[in-house]
């Protein structure tokens, strides 16, 4: 294990108080990176994004995908975590805390536009992020891509009927746009950037070897990528943070919550029905973790730049960042508690790639 994955979590915490730092003393120059967009997209995100993903996507076998059918467990765990449980549980979560429990801190109408924030998070299972995570527990990658695909083509659909009748608005805006553009810029190019690279390194001896080598090679990358993104994300909502610290730690109550609480769900369910390690993990981890970016230009659109939805979005990247890397940590900690293939999985577990 290198340095930076050693002690990633300092990294990672130096990286945000960074990022807020640069975005309070250089306002204008991160005013102008932020701008950087095409439909919503940042385009700098996007390159940090693929130098993030592309090394996974190098590992994935295509072929395998053939054997997707034969085992359907990990896709109803993701399917039923994702559009099952965690919108209605974050909406729970959110009514309880700020209608209840903080009912005196603060304004109703502010409470409102608060929910509707944690609401849009709730809703927006996670597109690029999860590869990072999936990696950093040596998931399957190639399902892990399944499981993304498959969410995606979901929120597509699902999305915007499920905000709606969550918020109980009855006309929402959905950037569509910057959704689509989103999975083609976060899925798409580098699936296919990393297939015709890995055909390349497999050359006509399908030399396996070569492959992992290169995704070595590639690694440090990677987590250069994780840290850049989550110096420029907070860089751009650092005076926003620094000047509600309050309301911060009230809307990250109930996202840690949630957090915690979606992965233990789904981790004890992949547990429970005889998941491989490699599934297991990562299933939980597309649970846990959140498609912030679409969040964010969700509640922009309805509410407005400086409206409570779109601080709790916000936050919601605050949060998600070390809570995910706590989850990777206890992750691999509890991994000899999975096996890879248990007797009599075989037709009912979901390990693919291997036949």
């Amino acid at each position: 294990m290198g340095l930076f994955e050693r002690y990633l979590s300092l990294w990672v915490a130096g990286c945000m108080a960074a990022g807020i730092a640069l975005g309070v003393l250089l306002p204008g120059l991160f005013a102008f990176l932020a701008g950087l967009d095409v439909a919503g997209v940042n385009a700098l995100v996007a390159v940090l994004i693929w130098v993030m993903i592309y090394p996974m996507m190098v590992n994935v076998d295509l072929a395998s995908l053939r054997h997707i059918g034969d085992r359907p467990k990990g896709l109803i765990l993701t399917f039923v975590v994702n559009w099952l449980i965690k919108p209605f549980s974050m909406a729970g979560l959110g009514l309880v805390f700020f209608e209840v429990f903080f009912r005196s801190w603060v304004e109703p109408a502010d409470a409102r536009e608060y929910i509707a924030g944690m609401i849009l998070l709730g809703a927006a299972p996670c597109t690029a992020m999860v590869f990072v995570w999936s990696q950093l527990t040596r998931g399957d990658a190639t399902y892990t891509l399944v499981q993304v695909s498959v969410n995606d083509l979901i929120m597509v659909f699902a999305f915007a009927p499920l905000v709606a009748l969550l918020l109980g608005v009855a006309d929402v805006v959905v950037p569509w746009s910057t959704l689509l553009l989103s999975v083609v810029l976060y899925v798409v190019v580098p699936l296919l950037a990393g297939y015709f690279t890995r055909r390349m390194l497999l050359g006509r001896r399908g030399d396996t070897e070569r492959v992992a080598a290169f995704s070595a090679s590639l690694k440090p990358f990677t987590i250069a990528g994780l840290l850049a993104t989550v110096v420029l994300l907070f860089a751009f909502q650092g005076p926003r943070i620094l000047e509600q610290p309050g309301v911060i730690a009230l809307i990250a109550v109930p996202l840690l919550i949630q957090s915690y609480g979606i992965f233990l769900i789904a981790y004890g369910w992949a547990w429970a029905w005889g998941l491989p390690f490699s599934i297991a993990a990562p299933a939980a981890m597309i649970g846990t973790s959140n498609f912030f970016e679409l969040a964010v230009a969700v509640a922009i659109s309805l509410f407005g730049l400086e409206s409570g939805a779109a601080l709790a979005t916000v936050v919601g990247v605050l949060v998600e960042v070390p809570v995910m890397l706590s989850l990777v940590a206890l992750a691999n900690r509890t991994q000899r508690y999975f096996s890879e293939e248990r007797p009599g999985d075989r037709g009912g577990n979901d390990v693919i790639g291997s036949a």
